[in-house]
């Protein structure tokens, strides 16, 4: 269970205000420190933005997954990663947290607490950049999701900014919360409130596209909406047992027992799988025989082995992963020999699911201490 919606929220509201901080901040800074250089200046605010973005990350993610963008909340709720309720308390957090941190760096360099932009930013060119700007950010956010790499997301995401701000002319603001609070101050940073609305609305526009994008490119993004921009962590120590079934390909086997598991538990363990060699697809005869048994395959994916999900596991069970095989010292390690069930057809896959149906049953009657049928 995630934590309480408040606490997101919150969570959210904090996360913006310190990342809108960080942009106004190092502006201000790059501007007393480099004057005459907008270049120079450029550079300072990009690199302090793309940093901090990743601490911020790090820091909010285990609580909300540090949304800290409207855009990715409405995309992750188009997605599923996120329920109405939800949505609704972290974009006004969002937009009330950009302003506060606006009124906050204009205060820490001694300036009004609110201080409208002159900036004019308008134009074709700076719209379409904006589109672009935020667009790939949810293309990074999404795709790393789908990847199994979410330990990465916060330096793909600062990354991704970091560079925007040099290869978008509008330097990337891809945000309607950091756009709206950035009029609040008559800085480096700032922008006219002239300007905000069509800066948003482009900001719309490339955020759709992405949607249509990301659903079309990874067609079971709905797995792993709910790990956007990175899973947030229980609001107490879980006692729900975790298992993770690793494969060479995260194809046949694994899948089969992570399905059969799920179905079988009925939410009292938390189960994943992963491969040592992720492949493209899950097995068609595999997927065939579990939808015999009226169970659905499809919110499974070849992911890779990482070493997250292995430090994560109560237990681990190999399937003929080799040298890959991840060992922590304290998991519990089972080795099931099972047939690989690459390159058979559906007859011959049948007894497969069968065996590992029976290992599976067996061993959640030991984890939950009964039978399970």
């Amino acid at each position: 269970m995630r934590p309480d919606l408040t606490r997101r929220a919150v969570a959210e509201f904090v996360g913006t205000a310190f990342l809108v901080a960080v942009v106004i901040g190092s502006g201000i800074a790059a501007q007393r420190l480099s004057p005459g250089d907008v270049g120079l200046q450029l550079f300072e605010n990009a690199a302090a933005t793309a940093a901090g973005l990743i601490a911020i990350i790090l820091a909010i993610g285990p609580v909300s997954g540090a949304h800290l963008n409207p855009l990715v909340s409405l995309a992750d709720a188009a997605f599923g990663g996120l329920d109405r309720r939800e949505l609704v308390a972290y974009v006004p957090a969002q937009i009330a947290g950009g302003m506060g941190g606006a009124i906050v760096a204009n205060l820490m360099f001694s300036l009004p607490a609110v201080e409208w932009s002159t900036k004019t930013r308008s134009g074709g060119g700076l719209w379409l950049a904006e589109a672009v700007a935020t667009g790939g950010l949810l293309l990074v956010v999404f795709g790393v999701a789908r990847s199994g790499r979410s330990s990465v997301a916060p330096f793909a995401v600062g990354a991704y900014i970091g560079a925007a701000y040099w290869f978008t002319a509008s330097t990337s603001f891809a945000n309607p919360a950091v756009t709206i609070a950035r009029a609040f101050s008559n800085t480096f940073a700032g922008i006219e409130p002239s300007s905000v609305p069509a800066f948003v609305a482009f900001q719309v526009v490339g955020a759709a596209v992405a949607v249509v994008l990301v659903r079309y490119l990874y067609p079971d993004v709905r797995a792993v909406a709910g790990d956007i921009i990175v899973p947030p962590i229980e609001a107490v120590a879980s006692t729900v047992p975790e298992i993770l079934y690793v494969c060479i390909h995260n194809a046949g086997r694994s899948v089969a027992a992570a399905v059969l598991t799920d179905h079988y538990a009925r939410g009292r363990v938390h189960v994943r799988s992963a491969g040592s060699q992720p492949g493209s697809g899950v097995n068609v005869a595999v997927a065939q025989v579990l939808r015999e048994r009226g169970l659905d395959p499809d919110k499974e994916f070849p992911k890779p082995l990482t070493a997250e999900a292995a430090r994560a596991a109560d237990v681990i069970i190999t399937m003929g992963c080799g040298d890959a095989c991840p060992f922590y010292p304290g998991t519990r390690y089972l080795d099931w020999e099972l047939t690989d069930p690459a390159g058979k057809t559906v007859e011959e896959v049948r007894p497969i699911i069968e065996h590992i149906d029976e290992r599976v049953r067996q061993l959640l009657a030991e984890l939950l201490g009964e039978p399970v049928a």
